[in-house]
């Protein structure tokens, strides 16, 4: 959905700011009095509270030398890591504070009557869609304040800004967070749940990267000393999974996808000891008498696009019902 709104403020010639916060040691710094808050204001049971106050009262530590150990510390901020409530604690403690900036400014404005929430937050990385500046520096100050007080702060060398206006980016338009400036994505690129952002906002230059890390990837398998088996094992169970996730995520074409496919096709014909001639319907098809268990990244390719655009069509979110995000894979 980010990417969309980028897109939109592209293409529909709109003004967009678009600001990455990542937050200092988040599981870290989250204090025990917010989780009690949260877990107040959410109506958690009030045993469950009392067990988890407990369990947080036991949070203590001490520092030893050669010559002297520390008395006990009761700890007043953090989560374990690896606790499967962590998770959920830390949630509930964020939902409290975006929450409370979310009444400060309204939904960012997409043309045509489409609209979306200025906060899109993923466990610790919050990311500020803005439709007017002076929106986008209030909402800044508002979080920055809240994160301030309760004890957390966040990390303004690894945020990113972008600014978008009339369609291109503006990368005179900078902003600050405790009382830091944020670097933009034209200094530096940000990577946001697996996709990179950057100046360019197009995805053409991800097609070739990941056509190039295929071709290298097949070459280091081809290298390793396994029989033919292995590798081909390798491929179909490492590799391939690892190129459906940008394939998925990005716009790339599908005639960048048959590229890939038929740099694979050459390394599995040689890893089988079958002649060069074999045609890809004998290794792929699924009706023959002979069926080998492999399978196609381009039929892969497809039906991860044909599930994502379903899932988008029938969302029972009605931002995402609105905007109705479009797919691009070419003309073919």
């Amino acid at each position: 959905m980010i990417w969309e709104a980028i897109q939109r403020a592209k293409s529909e010639k709109l003004n967009l700011d678009v600001i990455w916060l990542d937050l200092a040691n988040a599981y870290g710094s989250v204090p025990h009095e917010m989780i009690q808050l949260a877990l107040r204001m959410y109506h958690v049971p009030e045993v469950m509270q009392v067990m988890l106050d407990d369990c947080f009262i036991r949070f203590r530590m001490r520092f030893s030398t050669n010559n002297y150990t520390t008395s006990w510390i009761n700890l007043e901020v953090g989560i374990a890591m690896g606790c499967t409530i962590s998770p959920i604690l830390f949630e509930m403690a964020m939902e409290v504070i975006l929450k409370a900036a979310e009444g400060s400014v309204g939904p960012a404005n997409l043309g045509g009557g489409c609209s979306m929430p200025l906060l899109k937050v993923f466990m610790d990385d919050i990311t500020i869609i803005c439709s007017k500046e002076d929106e986008t520096r209030r909402m800044l100050t508002r979080l920055d304040d809240l994160m301030s007080w309760c004890r957390m702060e966040f990390k303004p060398k690894k945020s990113r800004s972008l600014s978008i206006r009339r369609g291109k980016v503006d990368e005179a338009t900078t902003f600050t967070v405790a009382e830091q400036q944020i670097p933009t994505v034209s200094q530096e690129p940000v990577k946001s749940l697996r996709r990179w952002y950057d100046s360019s906002i197009k995805d053409t230059r991800r097609g070739a990267e990941t056509l190039e890390l295929a071709s290298e990837s097949l070459l280091a398998i081809n290298k390793c000393g396994l029989q033919g088996k292995f590798k081909i094992w390798y491929l179909h169970f490492m590799l391939i999974p690892k190129l459906l996730w940008p394939l998925l995520v990005y716009d790339i074409c599908s005639s960048t996808v048959e590229a890939i496919e038929a740099k694979i096709n050459k390394y599995t014909r040689k890893w089988l000891g079958v002649p060069p001639g074999l045609s890809d319907v004998a290794m792929y098809c699924r009706k023959a008498k002979l069926k080998l268990p492999m399978k196609s990244i381009l039929e892969e390719y497809k039906c991860g696009k044909a599930r994502l655009l379903t899932m988008l069509e029938e969302s029972d979110d009605p931002v995402v019902k609105t905007v109705q995000p479009s797919l691009k894979t070419g003309r073919k």
